[in-house]
C-alpha cells in the first residue's frame, strides 16, 4: 500500500514538472527575481507619476522613488533626478515620459534628459528608432529633446556619441558641442509590416507554439511515468490506471 502510494506520488511529480517546464516557469521564477531588483532611484519633488497598471497612473508619493524595468514614469511640473548603479545620473525634463527597458538602456517617449555617464559603465538611450550610445572612451556628457512635432535633437557636450537607427547602422557621430536633429520620419521609421521571426524556420520547430525541444523533454518524462506505472502493476499482479494531472 505504501509502495503504490509512492509511485504514484513519483508520476504526479513527473506529470507536474512537465507542466511546469511547458510553462516557462523556470522563465518566470528568473524574470520575477529580476523585477524584485530596483535599477536605482529617482529623486522627485512630488509631482511625478509612474504607470501601475495599463493606463493607470499614480502620483509617486516618496521623494526617493525605485526604478523598475517597464515601468513608465513621466514629470509634470518640474524636473526629476535618476540615479543609477555605477554612478550614471540623468536629469529629467518636465513634461517627459521614461522608462527603462534593462539595466543598460533607457526608452525616452517625450520630453528631454540630460545625462552624464562614467567611462566605466554602459547606457543608451532608445527614441523611436534612434539609439544614442557613448563610445566608454571617456566621461559622457549630453542631452536629448523629443519636440512636439516628433523630430528628435541629440548634443554632445563631452565625450563622444553615436546615433543609430534600427538595423544599427550609425547616422551619427557627435564630439564635443556637436548637435544633430532627425525630423519625425527618421525617428519612427518607416511602417513597413515585418513577418514573425518564427514564421519559416522558428515554426518549423514549433507546435501549438511550444518549441520541439519542451515536447522532447516531456516525451521523457511521460516515458519515465509509464515504465513507473508498468512496474508497479507487474510487482502487484495487476493495473491500476494512473491519470496525469
Amino acid at each position: 500500500m505504501k509502495r503504490g502510494f509512492v509511485l504514484k506520488a513519483w508520476v504526479y511529480f513527473l506529470c507536474v514538472s512537465f507542466l511546469l517546464l511547458a510553462s516557462g516557469f523556470h522563465t518566470m521564477v528568473a524574470d520575477a527575481k529580476e523585477m524584485s531588483r530596483p535599477l536605482g532611484e529617482m529623486l522627485s519633488p512630488g509631482d511625478a507619476m509612474f504607470e501601475s497598471g495599463r493606463a493607470v497612473w499614480k502620483n509617486v508619493e516618496v521623494f526617493q522613488f525605485p526604478i523598475f524595468p517597464g515601468v513608465r514614469i513621466k514629470t509634470v511640473e518640474s524636473p526629476s533626478l535618476v540615479a543609477l548603479q555605477g554612478d550614471r545620473q540623468i536629469e529629467v525634463g518636465k513634461d517627459s515620459l521614461f522608462s527603462f527597458d534593462r539595466n543598460d538602456q533607457m526608452e525616452l517617449i517625450q520630453g528631454s534628459i540630460e545625462f552624464r555617464l562614467p567611462t566605466t559603465t554602459e547606457l543608451s538611450f532608445k527614441v523611436g528608432e534612434l539609439t544614442v550610445t557613448s563610445n566608454h572612451v571617456e566621461p559622457t556628457i549630453g542631452s536629448i529633446s523629443v519636440h512636439s512635432n516628433g523630430a528628435v535633437t541629440v548634443m554632445c557636450l563631452q565625450g563622444s556619441l553615436s546615433v543609430l537607427n534600427q538595423e544599427r547602422v550609425v547616422l551619427a557621430t557627435l564630439f564635443s558641442k556637436d548637435t544633430v536633429t532627425f525630423p519625425a520620419g527618421t525617428v519612427k521609421g518607416p511602417q513597413v509590416m515585418v513577418a514573425q521571426a518564427d514564421d519559416e524556420d522558428g515554426e518549423a520547430r514549433r507546435f501549438l507554439g511550444i518549441p520541439w525541444w519542451i515536447w522532447g523533454a516531456g516525451g521523457v518524462v511521460l516515458a519515465a511515468a509509464i515504465v513507473t506505472i508498468a512496474v508497479s502493476s507487474g510487482g502487484h499482479g495487476g493495473s491500476h490506471g494512473l491519470v496525469c494531472p
